[in-house]
């Protein structure tokens, strides 16, 4: 009777063992998703930011630019002209920016 209980022991152990160790794989699995998922959160959200500064800086530029050449043209009162030409200009780079990462990335999933 002793040597039975021993080996179902020794099995229960066993099965406590295994059990442990698909545990421990499936930490070690989620634990390399999370820092895939973690990277590629961070590379979007680092991304956006430059995008916004370099947005930011364009916003700038287009101003001046209308600052300096579009209301000396007009007269200080140009304001609802030049709000517009900013407009038509930053509509105009969105769409072309957009249209041509669109291609880049639809040949990137291609190949």
């Amino acid at each position: 009777m002793a040597a039975k209980n021993k080996v179902e022991k020794e099995t229960s152990h066993e099965k406590e063992v295994n059990k442990q160790k698909g545990i421990e794989k499936s930490l070690i699995s989620e634990a390399k998703e999370f820092k895939k998922e973690f990277a590629d959160k961070l590379l979007k959200l680092v991304t956006s930011g430059f995008g916004l500064v370099a947005a930011l800086a364009w916003n700038e530029l287009i101003k001046e630019v209308i600052a300096l050449y579009i209301e000396p043209i007009f007269g200080k009162d140009s304001g609802l002209i030049s709000l517009l030409i900013y407009a038509m200009v930053v509509t105009f780079l969105a769409v072309v920016v957009t249209y041509q990462l669109s291609k880049i990335a639809g040949k990137e999933k291609e190949d």
